[in-house]
């Protein structure tokens, strides 16, 4: 299957949306999952049940615990859903703009042929500031479809982006995931990054937080350090037009 990773073109727009919104719409369930399964939540839960249970109402120790988990549930698709929303109507509506019109700004798609059709099925962005040490890069919209992922791309499409940073002579690069995504995490450690800080979603209500138990994990890597060239360099495995082309 043909495969190449090139810049992003506004006609790209609607499905790296939503590759965008259902990569993280995915997060739901193992958001749920890691919040019902906490010793706290558990615990609750079973006494929500025998309180049910003892006040002699068989409906009652279905129903408390039922509207506990439901309540898990709104909190954790309430902290998604609204990031997507928020990042939708701001940084990516108009991701040309925001991500390609400044040289040292990138935003990269892996498009593959699927059934003879181009299809995109990753992506990945670069933005870089002027921090106290020097420019500094943030790594953003890292998004694999589903059906690609455990295929080497994620990591190919982070090298990329970790080379076009490493050419402009930038410090170092910053990320920000969740502790929902440790596939991500674990990957970005076999690059090099390491863990800053963890802290609390800021942006919903806090009880929503609390339920949820969304923690924003925020990573580095820097670049100044590393030893050696990658061997997936931006320049050297071009097409000439700027694309990464692969063969799977």
């Amino acid at each position: 299957m043909p495969l190449v990773i090139r810049k992003y073109r506004p006609q790209d727009k609607d499905a790296v949306c939503s590759l965008f919104s259902c990569s993280n719409f995915e997060l739901i369930r193992p958001c749920f999952y890691n919040s019902v399964s906490s010793p706290l939540h558990l615990l609750i839960t079973l006494a929500l049940f025998a309180a049910g249970y003892l006040l002699g109402s068989v409906p009652g120790a279905l129903v408390l615990p039922g509207v506990w988990i439901a309540l898990i549930y709104y909190s954790c698709h309430n902290i998604y859903s609204s990031y997507v929303q928020q990042i939708l109507q701001t940084n990516m509506r108009d991701i040309a703009g925001n991500f390609l019109s400044r040289p040292d700004d990138c935003f990269w798609v892996a498009e593959a042929q699927v059934d003879e059709r181009p299809k995109i099925i990753g992506t990945v962005a670069i933005k870089t500031k002027q921090s106290g040490e020097g420019r500094q890069a943030e790594l953003f919209r890292m998004a694999i479809s589903s059906s690609y992922r455990r295929m080497g791309l994620g990591i190919r499409m982070a090298k990329i982006a970790i080379d076009f940073c490493k050419e402009r002579g930038i410090s170092g690069l910053v990320l920000e995931t969740t502790n929902n995504r440790m596939a991500a995490v674990n990957l970005y450690k076999k690059l090099g990054f390491s863990i800053v800080c963890t802290q609390s979603v800021f942006n919903n209500y806090f009880w929503v937080v609390k339920l949820a138990k969304v923690k924003v994990i925020r990573m580095e890597l820097r670049l100044a350090r590393m030893v050696g060239e990658s061997q997936f360099s931006w320049r050297e495995h071009t097409d000439g037009h700027g694309c990464d082309v692969l063969k799977k």
